[in-house]
């Protein structure tokens, strides 16, 4: 299923995209964007657990790892239009610190 639907790819294009919009924000408590395919990390010079929670709160899930890691992983069907919805809710409490 992973060959057949392209789904590496895929991860490949997605995961591009949704690092390159995350790159994009300037949050004065980002620090570093990094990741491969959907699997997306953004490092803080703050505790992410709180930036975790308002994203809950706000319909997307992320994990805090590491302390001031927070982890994206959207599944590998995801699109850049459901990328796009999320990036609406996520930009903004990662700009203003939660």
């Amino acid at each position: 299923m992973l060959i057949d639907e392209g789904l590496v790819e895929r991860s490949r294009e997605i995961g591009a995209y949704f690092k390159g919009r995350l790159e994009r924000i300037e949050g004065e408590h980002i620090e570093e964007v990094r990741g491969k395919g959907l699997m997306i990390g953004v490092e803080l010079t703050r505790l992410a657990r709180p930036y975790c929670d308002a994203l809950r709160e706000a319909g997307i899930l992320a994990k805090d790892t590491h302390g001031t890691v927070v982890r994206f992983a959207p599944p590998l069907v995801v699109t850049k239009e459901q990328i796009d919805w999320a990036m609406e809710r996520i930009e903004p409490i990662l700009m203003n610190g939660h």
